[in-house]
């Protein structure tokens, strides 16, 4: 997307006020649309790029099963447990200025990982960047609502919503592409490439946007942050180390790290429950539909991200498909997402979310019990099996998004409907965070289980270094193809309990009756 020549706006100090209620005059609002769109594609692409990178990282720089889980978990475990407390940043220190600093922190990161020699530092970069995004991503959406007034944000919204889809799409396909032309190390690139996206952004936001004013009283509860970083990062660690045994003292460490991790969401929530502005309204928790629906939320990402996280580690490392038709798996979620969620959202205005979101759960359910099926039988078909499989995800999903959206939104007053968007998408990044650490355990109890312990054997997900014997080989693609399969099946499981609980709990208007919204 172009912008307008600079010279053909005067400098920001000779703008008239801004009007309309917004802190943007309506001929600079260009400038944060734009800025919103570069920093949403940094995230969208960074994590969908980096699943399919990962086989190529693990074999450059000789990271382990448990180190690729916490590639990813280290920048999910930051997102998920910060990502409220950044919100409150923008409140309180003003949104451009924190959406910057966002965007700048994302980047130095992602150099960091462009950088980083050994898979420990890799973990390190992305844990920062992690905090980053969670500064980010919060802003993205709201800066946009804070400069265009009423009348005018929501094609505004859609627009940001149409670009970042598209990116979304896109990115993995390109990502893909270059992945396969060029050896294991061009996997740098794909974080070095946030250089120049988010570079443009900041210069669009300091250079083009006035600064908004903050909200002085605004409190960040640093507390909370705490306790929800530590208690998701105990839990997280615990579940991936689950799959050997680890005694410390004579404890069991696994089991030591899960249990004191819940001993510490005990605490969060306590401290929530009695802080003055909590970072997580539990109150919101009441509405029996808002708890619910955050309930579906939790089991579908659960399986929606430890299918994505593990499926391309399979078809790279197990079935050598190319990256560059790995990259299309991503794309069927992406465009039936922005190509059905405006109709799916009109239809459950007037018969309920519950029908939708109930479907397109069981729909999400069997394209992964289908996945796991291929993976079981060895039936090793990408365009012609696991390919209408992800087609099929991609329309289930497409019928939860928008029904989601309105069950968790018309389940509260309209005064807590920021504070419920925020709840729902943190609860969908913890869910992919507890997926991705355990499953990762039951990914590789699977596979040792098939191998039967043979050392010679690369771990579940891992490209050999050498050309193996066919026995070994033959034995190494079941492995892969079993413990791939043992997580699909955890995921459908999830996605069916994400239907049932959505028809237990999600409202079901009469048919052609409205459903009724709070005001």
């Amino acid at each position: 997307m172009q912008s307008s020549p600079e010279t053909a706006l005067p400098p920001i100090a000779h703008e008239p006020p801004p009007t309309r209620s917004t802190f943007c005059p309506a001929r600079r609002r260009r400038y944060v649309l734009i800025a919103a769109i570069l920093a949403s594609s940094l995230g969208f692409i960074d994590g969908s790029v980096v699943s399919i990178a990962m086989p190529a990282i693990r074999a450059d720089i000789g990271a382990s099963l448990s180190q690729a889980q916490w590639i990813s978990n280290g920048y999910a475990l930051m997102l998920s447990a910060l990502i409220l407390a950044g919100g409150a940043l923008g409140d309180r220190a003003g949104l451009r200025r924190s959406f910057a600093a966002g965007i700048a922190l994302f980047i130095v990161a992602s150099l960091l990982c462009a950088a980083a020699p050994t898979p420990t530092l890799l973990i390190a970069a992305r844990t920062v960047q992690g905090i980053g995004a969670a500064i980010m991503v919060p802003g993205s959406l709201a800066i946009i609502a804070k400069a265009y007034p009423k009348a005018d944000r929501g094609r505004a919204i859609g627009i940001w919503a149409a670009a970042s889809a598209m990116t979304t799409a896109l990115g993995p396909v390109l990502g893909g592409a270059v992945l396969s032309v060029f050896d294991d190390a061009v996997w740098r690139w794909i974080f070095a490439i946030n250089l120049p996206l988010g570079g443009v952004a900041l210069y669009l936001l300091l250079g083009k946007v006035p600064p908004d004013e903050p909200v002085p009283h605004r409190t960040i509860d640093i507390g909370g942050a705490l306790l929800a970083t530590v208690s998701l990062g105990a839990i997280a660690l615990g579940l991936t180390l689950l799959s050997g045994e680890m005694r410390i003292a004579g404890i069991d460490a696994p089991t030591a790290l899960i249990g004191g991790g819940f001993v510490l969401v005990a605490f969060f929530i306590l401290w929530e429950a009695r802080h003055p502005e909590p970072m997580m309204a539990l109150g919101l928790f009441r509405e029996r539909t808002f708890s619910g629906a955050n309930l579906a939320t939790f089991f579908l990402y659960f399986a929606l991200s430890a299918v994505l996280f593990y499926l391309p580690m399979m078809l790279i490392a197990g079935w050598g498909v190319e990256e560059s038709s790995v990259g299309f798996l991503f794309l069927p979620l992406s465009a039936a997402i922005a190509l059905l969620s405006g109709p799916v959202g009109k239809l459950s205005d007037r018969i309920g979310p519950r029908l939708p979101m109930t479907a397109g759960s069981l729909l999400v359910a069997i394209a992964f019990a289908g996945l796991a099926l291929l993976a079981d039988a060895g039936i090793h078909r990408f365009w012609s099996g696991v390919f209408p499989m992800m087609i099929l995800m991609g329309l289930g999903m497409s019928l939860v998004v928008s029904p989601l959206s309105i069950a968790v939104m018309t389940a509260i007053e309209d005064k807590d409907t920021g504070a419920a968007s925020g709840i729902n998408n943190a609860v969908s990044r913890i869910a992919g965070l507890v997926a991705v650490a355990a499953l990762g355990s039951v990914a590789a109890i699977r596979f040792a289980a098939v191998a039967g312990g043979d050392m010679q054997l690369p771990s579940f997900g891992e490209t050999p270094v050498e050309v193996l014997p066919p026995d070994l080989e033959m034995l190494r693609v079941q492995a892969n193809d079993r413990s791939f399969a043992a997580v699909a099946w955890f995921a459908a499981s999830g996605s069916l309990l994400a239907g049932v609980i959505s028809w237990l709990t999600a409202p079901g208007g009469m048919r052609g009756q409205p459903v009724a919204t709070r005001t």
